[in-house]
Protein backbone atom coordinates (compact mmCIF):
# COMPACT_ATOMS: atom_id res chain seq x y z
CA UNK A 1 0.00 0.00 0.00
CA UNK A 2 1.66 3.40 -1.00
CA UNK A 3 1.49 6.27 1.67
CA UNK A 4 -0.45 8.32 -0.11
CA UNK A 5 -2.98 5.84 0.07
CA UNK A 6 -2.64 4.93 3.50
CA UNK A 7 -2.91 8.53 4.53
CA UNK A 8 -6.05 8.83 2.21
CA UNK A 9 -7.60 5.20 4.11
CA UNK A 10 -6.27 7.27 7.59
CA UNK A 11 -8.49 10.59 6.50
CA UNK A 12 -11.31 8.85 5.70
CA UNK A 13 -11.66 6.53 8.90
CA UNK A 14 -10.84 10.24 11.10
CA UNK A 15 -13.57 11.55 9.41
CA UNK A 16 -16.20 8.94 10.03
CA UNK A 17 -14.96 8.75 13.53
CA UNK A 18 -15.57 12.84 13.79
CA UNK A 19 -19.04 12.34 12.31
CA UNK A 20 -20.20 9.59 14.59
CA UNK A 21 -18.48 11.75 17.41
CA UNK A 22 -20.52 14.76 16.35
CA UNK A 23 -23.48 13.33 15.51
CA UNK A 24 -23.84 11.77 18.90
CA UNK A 25 -23.48 15.06 20.47
CA UNK A 26 -27.21 15.63 19.04
CA UNK A 27 -30.28 15.57 21.65
CA UNK A 28 -32.87 15.04 18.77
CA UNK A 29 -34.78 11.57 19.38
CA UNK A 30 -33.80 8.66 17.72
CA UNK A 31 -36.31 7.38 15.26
CA UNK A 32 -35.06 5.95 11.87
CA UNK A 33 -35.57 2.86 9.52
CA UNK A 34 -31.80 1.83 10.59
CA UNK A 35 -32.73 1.91 14.30
CA UNK A 36 -35.06 -1.00 13.96
CA UNK A 37 -32.81 -3.08 12.39
CA UNK A 38 -29.65 -2.29 14.71
CA UNK A 39 -31.52 -3.81 17.57
CA UNK A 40 -34.51 -1.03 18.52
CA UNK A 41 -37.02 -2.09 20.99
CA UNK A 42 -40.02 -3.00 19.69
CA UNK A 43 -42.63 -0.94 21.11
CA UNK A 44 -46.65 -2.12 21.70
CA UNK A 45 -49.65 -0.12 22.80
CA UNK A 46 -49.29 -1.58 27.28
CA UNK A 47 -52.91 -2.54 26.60
CA UNK A 48 -51.82 -5.03 24.16
CA UNK A 49 -50.99 -8.22 26.32
CA UNK A 50 -49.99 -10.08 22.89
CA UNK A 51 -46.53 -10.46 22.45
CA UNK A 52 -44.85 -8.85 19.57
CA UNK A 53 -42.29 -10.13 17.81
CA UNK A 54 -41.52 -8.93 14.41
CA UNK A 55 -41.22 -5.42 13.13
CA UNK A 56 -40.80 -5.18 9.52
CA UNK A 57 -40.43 -1.74 6.80
CA UNK A 58 -38.16 -0.20 4.57
CA UNK A 59 -37.81 3.10 2.49
CA UNK A 60 -37.59 3.31 -1.77
CA UNK A 61 -36.20 6.89 -3.17
CA UNK A 62 -36.24 7.39 -6.85
CA UNK A 63 -34.47 10.33 -8.19
CA UNK A 64 -34.56 11.10 -11.88
CA UNK A 65 -33.39 14.39 -13.85
CA UNK A 66 -33.10 15.12 -17.97
CA UNK A 67 -31.76 17.87 -20.00
CA UNK A 68 -31.71 18.70 -23.50
CA UNK A 69 -29.98 21.52 -25.47
CA UNK A 70 -30.73 22.59 -29.10
CA UNK A 71 -28.51 25.32 -31.03
CA UNK A 72 -27.05 26.00 -27.57
CA UNK A 73 -24.09 28.63 -27.60
CA UNK A 74 -23.07 27.65 -23.98
CA UNK A 75 -22.33 24.68 -25.48
CA UNK A 76 -23.08 20.67 -24.10
CA UNK A 77 -24.17 17.68 -24.87
CA UNK A 78 -27.23 17.47 -26.55
CA UNK A 79 -29.28 15.31 -23.89
CA UNK A 80 -28.54 14.00 -20.91
CA UNK A 81 -30.34 11.46 -18.77
CA UNK A 82 -30.02 10.29 -15.45
CA UNK A 83 -31.88 7.79 -13.25
CA UNK A 84 -31.41 6.74 -9.46
CA UNK A 85 -32.95 4.11 -7.23
CA UNK A 86 -32.58 2.89 -4.17
CA UNK A 87 -34.44 0.13 -2.03
CA UNK A 88 -33.76 -0.58 1.92
CA UNK A 89 -36.32 -2.62 3.56
CA UNK A 90 -35.75 -4.86 7.01
CA UNK A 91 -37.62 -6.95 9.07
CA UNK A 92 -36.31 -7.45 13.01
CA UNK A 93 -37.42 -10.14 15.54
CA UNK A 94 -37.09 -9.82 19.12
CA UNK A 95 -38.49 -12.58 21.64
CA UNK A 96 -37.33 -12.85 25.49
CA UNK A 97 -33.17 -13.35 24.55
CA UNK A 98 -33.40 -13.86 20.94
CA UNK A 99 -32.75 -11.28 17.92
CA UNK A 100 -32.27 -11.52 14.42
CA UNK A 101 -32.16 -8.41 12.39
CA UNK A 102 -32.56 -8.93 8.70
CA UNK A 103 -31.74 -5.99 5.91
CA UNK A 104 -31.73 -6.16 2.50
CA UNK A 105 -30.29 -2.81 0.37
CA UNK A 106 -31.07 -3.02 -3.54
CA UNK A 107 -29.08 0.05 -5.75
CA UNK A 108 -28.94 0.60 -8.93
CA UNK A 109 -28.02 4.22 -11.01
CA UNK A 110 -27.40 5.07 -15.04
CA UNK A 111 -26.85 7.65 -17.08
CA UNK A 112 -27.18 8.19 -20.70
CA UNK A 113 -25.29 11.32 -22.69
CA UNK A 114 -25.32 12.16 -26.48
CA UNK A 115 -21.58 11.71 -26.77
CA UNK A 116 -21.11 9.03 -23.90
CA UNK A 117 -24.09 6.40 -24.44
CA UNK A 118 -25.29 4.68 -21.15
CA UNK A 119 -23.17 4.25 -18.28
CA UNK A 120 -23.55 2.80 -15.01
CA UNK A 121 -23.55 5.26 -11.56
CA UNK A 122 -24.35 3.11 -9.04
CA UNK A 123 -24.44 -0.93 -8.50
CA UNK A 124 -25.16 -2.73 -5.06
CA UNK A 125 -26.54 -5.48 -3.88
CA UNK A 126 -26.30 -6.25 0.03
CA UNK A 127 -27.86 -8.75 2.07
CA UNK A 128 -27.37 -8.74 5.87
CA UNK A 129 -29.00 -11.22 8.65
CA UNK A 130 -27.72 -11.41 12.45
CA UNK A 131 -28.98 -13.45 14.73
CA UNK A 132 -28.11 -12.31 18.74
CA UNK A 133 -28.53 -13.97 22.21
CA UNK A 134 -28.53 -11.60 24.98
CA UNK A 135 -26.04 -12.35 27.35
CA UNK A 136 -26.71 -9.21 29.57
CA UNK A 137 -25.01 -5.58 30.35
CA UNK A 138 -25.64 -4.74 25.66
CA UNK A 139 -23.61 -7.42 25.20
CA UNK A 140 -24.82 -10.40 22.47
CA UNK A 141 -23.45 -13.69 21.57
CA UNK A 142 -23.60 -13.20 17.54
CA UNK A 143 -23.72 -14.62 14.49
CA UNK A 144 -23.59 -12.93 11.21
CA UNK A 145 -24.25 -13.58 7.43
CA UNK A 146 -23.09 -10.52 4.68
CA UNK A 147 -23.69 -11.39 0.97
CA UNK A 148 -22.33 -8.33 -1.27
CA UNK A 149 -23.09 -8.42 -5.31
CA UNK A 150 -23.90 -6.40 -7.96
CA UNK A 151 -26.73 -6.19 -10.86
CA UNK A 152 -25.00 -5.59 -14.16
CA UNK A 153 -21.68 -5.62 -15.70
CA UNK A 154 -19.40 -2.19 -15.03
CA UNK A 155 -16.55 -1.21 -17.45
CA UNK A 156 -13.38 0.84 -17.28
CA UNK A 157 -13.68 3.23 -20.55
CA UNK A 158 -9.80 4.04 -21.55
CA UNK A 159 -11.29 6.24 -24.33
CA UNK A 160 -14.21 7.10 -25.72
CA UNK A 161 -15.08 4.33 -28.23
CA UNK A 162 -13.29 1.58 -25.78
CA UNK A 163 -14.68 0.07 -22.89
CA UNK A 164 -12.86 -3.03 -20.37
CA UNK A 165 -15.15 -5.11 -18.12
CA UNK A 166 -14.07 -4.58 -14.41
CA UNK A 167 -16.85 -6.25 -13.51
CA UNK A 168 -20.06 -8.13 -13.27
CA UNK A 169 -23.10 -9.83 -11.44
CA UNK A 170 -21.08 -12.45 -9.07
CA UNK A 171 -17.81 -10.83 -10.08
CA UNK A 172 -16.92 -10.11 -7.59
CA UNK A 173 -19.47 -11.48 -4.87
CA UNK A 174 -18.42 -11.47 -1.19
CA UNK A 175 -20.04 -14.09 1.13
CA UNK A 176 -18.83 -13.70 4.96
CA UNK A 177 -19.66 -15.59 7.93
CA UNK A 178 -18.64 -14.54 11.20
CA UNK A 179 -19.38 -15.83 15.08
CA UNK A 180 -18.73 -13.37 17.89
CA UNK A 181 -19.55 -10.43 20.33
CA UNK A 182 -22.11 -7.66 19.32
CA UNK A 183 -22.11 -4.72 21.74
CA UNK A 184 -25.66 -2.55 21.62
CA UNK A 185 -25.71 0.32 24.22
CA UNK A 186 -28.55 1.67 22.60
CA UNK A 187 -30.92 1.83 20.14
CA UNK A 188 -28.82 3.82 17.41
CA UNK A 189 -25.56 1.95 17.85
CA UNK A 190 -23.97 -1.58 17.65
CA UNK A 191 -20.48 -2.97 17.44
CA UNK A 192 -19.96 -6.29 16.27
CA UNK A 193 -16.83 -8.11 16.70
CA UNK A 194 -15.74 -11.71 15.65
CA UNK A 195 -12.11 -12.90 16.14
CA UNK A 196 -13.44 -15.85 13.69
CA UNK A 197 -14.80 -15.24 10.41
CA UNK A 198 -14.68 -16.68 7.00
CA UNK A 199 -15.03 -14.37 4.10
CA UNK A 200 -15.50 -16.33 0.54
CA UNK A 201 -14.38 -14.02 -2.55
CA UNK A 202 -16.46 -15.19 -5.75
CA UNK A 203 -15.22 -14.36 -9.59
CA UNK A 204 -18.18 -16.31 -11.54
CA UNK A 205 -16.80 -14.99 -14.82
CA UNK A 206 -14.03 -16.61 -16.92
CA UNK A 207 -12.44 -13.30 -18.49
CA UNK A 208 -11.71 -11.35 -14.29
CA UNK A 209 -11.20 -15.14 -13.33
CA UNK A 210 -8.04 -16.10 -16.04
CA UNK A 211 -6.59 -12.47 -15.14
CA UNK A 212 -6.79 -13.48 -10.91
CA UNK A 213 -9.21 -9.90 -10.43
CA UNK A 214 -10.11 -9.49 -7.23
CA UNK A 215 -7.38 -11.83 -5.59
CA UNK A 216 -8.56 -14.99 -6.95
CA UNK A 217 -6.16 -17.41 -8.74
CA UNK A 218 -5.60 -16.99 -12.05
CA UNK A 219 -8.52 -19.17 -13.27
CA UNK A 220 -10.01 -19.58 -10.43
CA UNK A 221 -13.41 -18.65 -9.68
CA UNK A 222 -13.10 -18.05 -5.40
CA UNK A 223 -10.90 -17.43 -2.60
CA UNK A 224 -11.21 -18.47 1.01
CA UNK A 225 -10.45 -16.57 3.59
CA UNK A 226 -10.19 -16.43 7.34
CA UNK A 227 -9.52 -13.56 9.46
CA UNK A 228 -10.89 -11.10 12.42
CA UNK A 229 -13.81 -8.89 11.60
CA UNK A 230 -15.04 -5.77 12.72
CA UNK A 231 -18.53 -3.84 11.78
CA UNK A 232 -19.32 -0.63 13.11
CA UNK A 233 -23.30 0.68 12.34
CA UNK A 234 -24.33 4.29 13.44
CA UNK A 235 -27.68 6.17 13.10
CA UNK A 236 -28.93 9.52 14.30
CA UNK A 237 -31.23 12.04 13.49
CA UNK A 238 -29.36 15.52 13.11
CA UNK A 239 -31.91 17.32 12.96
CA UNK A 240 -36.09 16.47 12.63
CA UNK A 241 -35.49 16.70 8.73
CA UNK A 242 -31.59 15.26 8.80
CA UNK A 243 -31.00 11.39 8.96
CA UNK A 244 -27.45 10.04 9.19
CA UNK A 245 -26.43 6.47 8.23
CA UNK A 246 -23.10 5.10 9.18
CA UNK A 247 -21.37 1.68 8.85
CA UNK A 248 -17.48 0.60 8.78
CA UNK A 249 -16.34 -2.65 8.13
CA UNK A 250 -12.51 -4.05 8.79
CA UNK A 251 -11.52 -6.96 7.70
CA UNK A 252 -7.62 -8.64 8.32
CA UNK A 253 -7.04 -11.90 6.36
CA UNK A 254 -5.06 -14.09 8.07
CA UNK A 255 -3.85 -16.14 5.70
CA UNK A 256 -2.41 -14.04 3.77
CA UNK A 257 -0.85 -10.20 4.85
CA UNK A 258 -3.20 -9.92 7.59
CA UNK A 259 -1.63 -5.95 8.25
CA UNK A 260 -3.72 -5.11 5.47
CA UNK A 261 -7.11 -4.47 6.61
CA UNK A 262 -9.63 -4.44 4.15
CA UNK A 263 -12.05 -1.44 4.51
CA UNK A 264 -15.64 -0.64 3.06
CA UNK A 265 -17.53 2.56 4.65
CA UNK A 266 -21.24 3.72 4.29
CA UNK A 267 -21.69 7.12 4.88
CA UNK A 268 -25.92 8.08 4.08
CA UNK A 269 -27.42 11.59 4.95
CA UNK A 270 -31.13 11.52 4.09
CA UNK A 271 -32.72 15.10 3.99
CA UNK A 272 -36.58 14.97 3.89
CA UNK A 273 -37.57 18.44 1.93
CA UNK A 274 -41.61 17.64 1.82
CA UNK A 275 -43.58 14.29 2.48
CA UNK A 276 -42.39 13.07 -0.88
CA UNK A 277 -39.60 14.82 -1.68
CA UNK A 278 -35.59 13.92 -0.59
CA UNK A 279 -32.44 15.27 -0.75
CA UNK A 280 -30.15 12.14 -0.59
CA UNK A 281 -26.26 12.43 -0.39
CA UNK A 282 -23.91 8.85 0.25
CA UNK A 283 -20.19 8.33 0.35
CA UNK A 284 -18.89 5.42 -0.13
CA UNK A 285 -15.20 4.20 0.87
CA UNK A 286 -13.52 0.76 -0.18
CA UNK A 287 -10.09 -0.56 0.24
CA UNK A 288 -8.94 -3.90 -0.33
CA UNK A 289 -5.29 -4.77 -1.34
CA UNK A 290 -6.50 -7.63 -3.30
CA UNK A 291 -8.54 -5.19 -5.86
CA UNK A 292 -6.19 -3.55 -8.18
CA UNK A 293 -6.91 -0.26 -9.66
CA UNK A 294 -7.55 0.05 -13.78
CA UNK A 295 -5.42 2.32 -15.63
CA UNK A 296 -6.97 4.98 -18.33
CA UNK A 297 -4.75 2.71 -20.96
CA UNK A 298 -7.28 -0.79 -19.21
CA UNK A 299 -4.16 -2.37 -17.87
CA UNK A 300 -4.13 -3.11 -13.77
CA UNK A 301 -2.31 -1.02 -11.66
CA UNK A 302 -1.58 -1.30 -8.03
CA UNK A 303 -4.22 -1.58 -5.23
CA UNK A 304 -6.28 2.11 -4.43
CA UNK A 305 -8.65 3.95 -2.56
CA UNK A 306 -12.03 3.70 -4.04
CA UNK A 307 -14.73 6.68 -3.51
CA UNK A 308 -18.04 6.95 -4.75
CA UNK A 309 -20.10 9.72 -3.95
CA UNK A 310 -23.78 10.13 -5.26
CA UNK A 311 -26.11 13.02 -4.64
CA UNK A 312 -29.73 13.43 -5.59
CA UNK A 313 -33.04 15.07 -5.22
CA UNK A 314 -35.83 12.77 -6.04
CA UNK A 315 -39.02 10.87 -4.75
CA UNK A 316 -39.40 8.72 -1.84
CA UNK A 317 -41.61 6.25 -0.06
CA UNK A 318 -41.39 5.17 2.96
CA UNK A 319 -43.12 1.80 4.19
CA UNK A 320 -45.69 1.83 7.16
CA UNK A 321 -43.33 0.09 9.98
CA UNK A 322 -45.84 -3.02 10.74
CA UNK A 323 -45.70 -5.42 13.74
CA UNK A 324 -46.63 -8.81 13.35
CA UNK A 325 -47.59 -10.67 16.34
CA UNK A 326 -48.28 -14.16 17.58
CA UNK A 327 -51.81 -15.51 16.95
CA UNK A 328 -53.62 -15.78 20.47
CA UNK A 329 -54.67 -19.19 20.80
CA UNK A 330 -59.14 -19.47 20.49
CA UNK A 331 -60.51 -18.98 24.04
CA UNK A 332 -61.47 -22.43 25.44
CA UNK A 333 -64.62 -24.14 24.63
CA UNK A 334 -67.11 -24.13 27.93
CA UNK A 335 -67.94 -27.52 29.18
CA UNK A 336 -71.81 -28.77 27.91
CA UNK A 337 -74.36 -28.40 30.93
CA UNK A 338 -74.78 -31.20 32.74
CA UNK A 339 -78.41 -32.92 31.80
CA UNK A 340 -81.03 -32.00 34.42
CA UNK A 341 -82.15 -35.24 36.68
CA UNK A 342 -85.40 -37.28 35.58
Amino acid sequence: MQNSDRKKIVIALLLTLGSISFLQAQNNPVQSLQNAVNGATITKDPKDTIKMTWKTGGLYNLTFSQAALSNWSAGGDKSAISLNTFLNVYAFYANGRHSWDNMLVLAYGVTNTTSLGTRKTNDNIDLTSKYGYDLGKKWYLSGLLDFRTQFAPGYNYPDQNTKVLTSTFLAPAYLLLAAGMDYKPNDHFSLFLSPLTIREVIVKNDSLAAVGAFGVDSGKTSRFELGAYVSLNYSTNVSKTTQYIGRLDLFSNYLHNPQDIAIYNTNVFNVKVSSLITMNLSVTLIYDDAIKSVKSNGTAGGAALQVQEVLGIGLAYKFAKKARKPIAPPPPVPAAPAPANQ
